[in-house]
């Protein structure tokens, strides 16, 4: 890399945080998981189910379908991560999974109301997920090379998520200028969807699917030019013997590193509620509050927005003060925003009646989405960063793997949790409530951290 500058390196990696946003923003939160709701819903009723339990019966399929994609990303993870460290080698891992980023988004192109399949959708988004997961590993994994400062890498980190976040928001308006239909047949710019888009077939809503492909490939570029492996590191192979030795040796000796481990846990927990929250986002306001796909859209550019804003702000408080406070801080605010989301009625806010008809509802959900943002964003930075401090220097890419394992071992708590508290409940609102819980034993655990970990010399 010598002929490639820090720079260049630094911006390149940046540039995958841009490209690979959307399919956060567009295809899990704001526009695809609220239109497999929608769309599962509609087939459900069309297939006899009375309209309040195929609500909760889509949203419980879009639960499975993330939990499935969890369990493959757990299992596979840390192994990968130890292959990558054992074989000098990231980048070929990393093509691959755009790979599988590329063909599972482009395919959701391919659900269309008439013979919709839940089966498919969910599928063909697990793929993409799954892809996007495994290349963010790898990806994370060249951060502790980007700088020597540990400090620093704070800054780079929470700019790289700001970056990916404006990514976010850019795709997003693009979506909702020029391709997602209103009610008037016209979109945000008062225009017929581009290409000749018909919704009634809803094409102006399966568009987001070939479009967040297409992104991905043509912004991923910059990072596949200006990221490169250590030269001096051999290619070797693939070497699955060696790996899983490597990686039994790491989870023996876990119990002899507790902040590694305390921090795998703590961020286990509220990694996943704030998934959680994210997840179902879209799904709470179309069922509660009864927004549509552009309501829901206009809410997550606000978001984004937010996140954006704050993560560049909470980097440089960061490498000022180190990522523990920023993570706290972050917890306890994302835990008043959930209380206030579950508070929310269309006739009431916080327990407090409101007229019906009134804004007020929409507005408190709108300050609780820019929360989210905030807080979730810059939560997500410092976390990345933190696991350069805690994890060995020279097994970084197995400790993102036992990161992405942690994050995923228990993806199945928040989508659980929420289906069992909403039928013993009988409230999609209610149903939300099991995140707070999770942020508090996330936010209990922490107490177990060293601030910088126990490899630090």
């Amino acid at each position: 890399m010598a002929d490639i500058s820090a720079r260049k390196r630094i911006w390149g990696w940046y540039f995958f945080d841009w490209a690979s946003q959307p399919y956060n923003t567009l295809l899990l939160t704001f526009i695809f998981g609220p239109y497999f709701a929608q769309t599962a819903t509609a087939a459900l009723v069309d297939g006899g189910m009375a309209l309040d339990a195929a609500k909760a019966q889509a949203q419980a399929y879009w639960g499975y379908g993330l939990t499935v994609a969890g369990i493959c990303i757990a299992l596979l993870a840390p192994v990968l991560g130890a292959v990558a460290d054992s074989s000098g080698k990231r980048m070929p891992w990393i093509w691959l999974f755009s790979a599988l980023y590329f063909v599972g988004a482009a395919a959701l192109w391919w659900t269309a109301p008439q013979g919709f399949s839940i089966l498919w959708a969910l599928f063909f988004f697990g793929i993409g997920l799954i892809g996007m997961e495994f290349a963010t590993i790898f990806t994370n994994s060249y951060l502790p090379e980007l700088h020597a400062d540990p400090a620093e890498r704070g800054r780079i980190s929470g700019s790289g998520w700001a970056f990916g976040y404006v990514g976010g928001v850019l795709a997003l308006v693009v979506m909702l200028l020029l391709f997602q239909a209103g009610e008037n047949g016209k979109t945000m710019a008062g225009v017929a969807p581009l290409f000749g888009l018909d919704p009634s077939t809803k094409a102006d809503t399966r568009i987001v699917g070939p479009m967040t492909a297409i992104w991905f490939a043509v912004f991923m570029i910059p990072f596949f030019l200006y990221t490169r492996d250590d030269s001096n590191v051999p290619g070797s192979g693939v070497k699955l013997g060696q790996a899983l030795r490597d990686l039994g040796g790491t989870l023996r000796n876990l119990p002899r590193h507790p902040s590694l481990m305390a921090y795998l846990g703590s961020s286990m927990f509220y990694r996943d509620a704030l998934n959680g929250m994210y997840t179902f986002g879209g799904i709470y306001a179309l069922g509660v509050l009864e927004w549509s796909i552009r309501d829901i859209g206009i809410f997550g550019i606000l978001a984004a927005i937010s996140g954006a804003v704050f993560c560049w702000i909470g980097g440089r408080v960061d490498r000022r003060i180190g990522p523990m406070p920023v993570i706290v801080f972050c917890c306890v605010t994302l835990i008043l925003t959930a209380i206030l989301i579950i508070s929310l009625t269309p006739t009431s806010v916080m327990g407090l009646a409101v007229p019906e008809g009134s804004a007020v509802p929409d507005i408190a959900f709108y300050i609780a989405g820019a929360l989210i943002g905030a807080a979730g964003g810059a939560l997500q930075a410092s976390s990345r960063n933190m696991l350069t401090r805690q994890g060995n220097p020279e097994r970084m890419t197995e400790a993102f793997g036992l990161y992405a394992l942690s994050g995923k071992a228990t993806s199945f708590l928040a989508p659980a949790l929420i289906a069992v508290t909403s039928d013993l409940t009988g409230s999609q609102r209610l149903g939300i409530s099991p995140v707070v819980g999770l942020f508090i034993i996330g936010l209990i655990l922490l107490a177990w951290v060293k601030p910088n970990g126990d490899f630090a010399k």
